[in-house]
C-alpha cells in the first residue's frame, strides 16, 4: 500500500485524477457560479465510490460557496439569506432528511435521480427554454424547488439546478444571482457535512481526501473567477449546460448499469 492509499484511501493515479477533476469543477465554479457539485460527483463517481465521491466533494463546496458568498461584502450576503429564507428554510430540511437515505437507496436509484433531472434542465435551457412564474404562483413555485433541491442535495451533493431554474425564474440580476448561489450552497453545504456526518459517510477515513481535495478547489476557483470577471458570462454558461449534460448522462448510464 503507497502512502497516498494509506491517508486517502484510494490510489496514487485516483487521487491524481481526483485533483484534476475538482481543479476543473473549481474553474466552472468560479466562471458561472454553480455545477462544483455536479461535475464532482459525476465523473468521481465513475471510479470512486459513491460514499468516497459524495464524502470529497463536500470540503470543497462549503469553501467555494463561502468564498462566492461573501466576495461583495457581509452585508449584501444577509440581505440575501433575508430575501430568501424561505427557499433556504424548506430546502435544508429536506436536505437534513434525504440524507439518511444515502446508505439505504439502491446506488443505481441513486444515481439516476441526480443524473435525469440534470440533463432534463441542460437540455431544457440549451434549447431556450426560461422558466417564469406569475406573481401569485411563485411561493408554491419557491416552495417545491426548494424541496427538490434540498431532497438531492441531500442524497448526492447536488442542488445546483432546481436553484438555478429557481433564480432564474424569478429574474434574479446577475450580481445576486452568483452571490445567492454562493449564500444558498454554502448553507446547504454546511448542512450537509452535518448531515452526513450523522449519516456516517463523513468520518475519519473520508475526512482528509475532502480536506487534500481544498487546494485544487480554490486554485481552480480563483483562476475560474478571473474569466468570470474579463470574459463573455453567456459563453460560460453554454459550455457549463453542455458539461451538465454530460455529467447527467454519464450519471444515468452508472444508474442503468
Amino acid at each position: 500500500m503507497s502512502e497516498i492509499e494509506a491517508i486517502f484511501g484510494i490510489g496514487p493515479l485516483f487521487f491524481v485524477a481526483a485533483f484534476g477533476v475538482t481543479l476543473a469543477a473549481g474553474f466552472v465554479k468560479g466562471t458561472v457560479g454553480f455545477a462544483m457539485p455536479t461535475i464532482m460527483i459525476s465523473v468521481l463517481g465513475s471510479f470512486l465510490s459513491l460514499e468516497v465521491a459524495l464524502a470529497a466533494l463536500i470540503g470543497p463546496t462549503l469553501l467555494t460557496n463561502i468564498w462566492q458568498a461573501m466576495r461583495q461584502g457581509l452585508g449584501n450576503a444577509v440581505q440575501s439569506v433575508l430575501r430568501f429564507k424561505r427557499f433556504l428554510l424548506i430546502g435544508l430540511m429536506f436536505l437534513v432528511v434525504s440524507a439518511q437515505l444515502v446508505r439505504v437507496l439502491p446506488t443505481g436509484v441513486l444515481f439516476l435521480s441526480i443524473g435525469a433531472p440534470v440533463v432534463l434542465f441542460a437540455l431544457a435551457q440549451l434549447f431556450g427554454w426560461r422558466p417564469r412564474f406569475a406573481p401569485e404562483r411563485r411561493s408554491f413555485a419557491e416552495a417545491i424547488l426548494a424541496a427538490i433541491a434540498g431532497f438531492c442535495g441531500g442524497l448526492s451533493g447536488v442542488w445546483g439546478p432546481p436553484t438555478v431554474a429557481y433564480l432564474t425564474a424569478m429574474d434574479t440580476p446577475k450580481a445576486e444571482h452568483v452571490r445567492v448561489q454562493g449564500v444558498i450552497y454554502g448553507l446547504g453545504a454546511l448542512a450537509l457535512l452535518l448531515a452526513h456526518i450523522q449519516s456516517g459517510v463523513v468520518r475519519g477515513e473520508t475526512m482528509p481526501l475532502s480536506l487534500a481535495m481544498l487546494l485544487p478547489a480554490g486554485l481552480g476557483m480563483w483562476i475560474g473567477l478571473q474569466f468570470h470577471d474579463q470574459m463573455d458570462q453567456e459563453r460560460f454558461r453554454v459550455a457549463t449546460l453542455v458539461v451538465l449534460v454530460l455529467a447527467g448522462l454519464n450519471l444515468i448510464r452508472r444508474g442503468l448499469m
